[in-house]
């Protein structure tokens, strides 16, 4: 890999671990839906003016249902999801279970018609992630937390069904038109329940800093970044960022917040980024011949 390959990688992976604690001190001063709405309705003013630069809507004509399902799946119910989550849950835990995507998807796999063999090591990983989250999940951290920690998993688990419908509705759709698209159809969504659940507080300025820094820097220029890495590396290697948002999640967690970093949180971090990274390996033979194949990489963003 490149040296600008690795900071590229280093970069996204740093921008899309802040998330989880931005999401933690919004919430504090705003509702869930109002923050989904700040950061999509931002990131989609930021990456329209791309998208029209790169084509304008003409790659998705006829595509528009599988626009909307990938949108639903990757944005619209996740980020609600998580947000709605970190109003009770440490923003660390919030990004270690995000990190179980790639275990995700690779069970959704085998359901959904993925025949390719699964290899010793990635059965092993699997198992090891797994024991991951039953440690993270634990008797005392369930203890009044189970629909948080549930509405974490479902995220995860849209994280990992969004690039399917990518991969078989949406080949050959430029990145960022069908980011810009998907921002601006969750902001469309995300719009009128705002309005119609207000009076909304005034958040105050670190509230406000954390949504300025949700929609310009996690969404809108973490894709930018992300499109630049996919395209200096390939789609294959840029899935190394879900091994580095939750270390940088735990790490800002306890930094900014106080977050405790206790030795169960540490042991799982290790098993599920190790057990995730493991279980989405796949041999050479069986990546992506071309880093235009996929529109949507398998990486959660958040």
């Amino acid at each position: 890999m490149t040296r600008r390959g690795w900071l590229l990688l280093g970069a996204v992976g740093a921008i899309w671990g802040m998330p989880y604690l931005l999401i933690k001190i919004a919430v504090a001063d705003v509702s869930p839906p109002t923050v989904v709405f700040a950061r999509t309705a931002v990131g989609a003013v930021v990456l329209v003016p791309f998208a029209v630069r790169a084509g304008g809507l003409r790659p998705l004509r006829g595509r528009w249902a599988a626009v909307g399902a990938f949108a639903a799946l990757e944005i619209v119910g996740p980020w609600f999801l998580l947000s709605n989550a970190e109003t009770v849950l440490a923003s660390s835990t919030t990004g270690l279970l995000v990190a179980t995507v790639p275990i995700l998807a690779v069970v959704l796999g085998r359901f959904l018609g993925d025949r390719r063999p699964v290899t010793v090591v990635r059965w092993v990983g699997l198992l090891v992630g797994l024991g991951g989250v039953v440690l993270l999940l634990g008797p005392g951290a369930v203890q009044g937390h189970t629909w948080p920690l549930a509405q974490v998993l479902l995220a995860a688990l849209g994280y990992a069904t969004a690039p399917i419908v990518a991969d078989r509705a949406l080949r050959g759709v430029p990145a960022v038109t069908l980011t810009a698209a998907c921002l601006t159809l969750a902001a469309l969504v995300y719009a009128p329940i705002v309005a119609l659940t207000g009076p909304h507080p005034t958040p105050g300025p670190q509230a406000v800093a954390a949504l300025v820094t949700l929609g310009v820097i996690c969404t809108a220029l973490a894709f930018v970044l992300f499109f630049a890495l996919i395209s200096e590396v390939g789609a294959a290697r840029s899935t190394l960022v879900a091994y580095i948002n939750p270390v940088v999640a735990v790490g800002l967690g306890a930094a900014v917040l106080a977050e405790p970093i206790t030795a169960t949180v540490v042991l799982a971090m290790v098993l599920i980024v190790g057990g995730s990274a493991a279980g989405s390996h796949r041999s050479a033979d069986s990546q992506p011949r071309s880093t235009h194949e996929s529109p949507a990489p398998e990486v959660a963003t958040t």
